[in-house]
């Protein structure tokens, strides 16, 4: 990989900058679980795996996660996401018919104080 990097300059900048977007996310991550309520987190990432602010329509259908899996990203156990995840729903912000579909609304979640 070291030749590769040293030969291909087009491959070592790509490399460069992927990896140092991936160390911005990770910090982002960090100061968020620090700052942010685990309810603040779980929408943040919802929103995410939506891809809101990455492309002109979001996704509003996620793709399949695991309770467990949106425990481990948000830094919380199952049983708070299923707790919070209930409440979303209850409010609007999300629906659950065998996959979880975004509703814009879950944006008033993360700009809270």
């Amino acid at each position: 990989m070291l030749r590769l990097l040293r030969r291909q300059r087009g491959l070592s900048d790509r490399f460069i900058s992927y990896m140092l977007a991936r160390t911005i996310r990770t910090e982002e991550d960090l100061a968020e679980q620090f700052f942010s309520s685990s309810e603040q987190c779980l929408a943040r990432a919802l929103l995410q795996l939506a891809r809101y602010g990455k492309q002109a329509t979001p996704q509003r259908i996620l793709p399949k996660i695991s309770r467990q899996k949106l425990a481990t990203m948000v830094g919380t156990t199952s049983s708070r996401v299923d707790f919070f995840l209930n409440k979303f729903r209850k409010l609007g912000f999300i629906e659950c018919n065998g996959h979880i579909t975004i509703n814009s609304s879950l944006l008033t979640v993360v700009l809270q104080d």
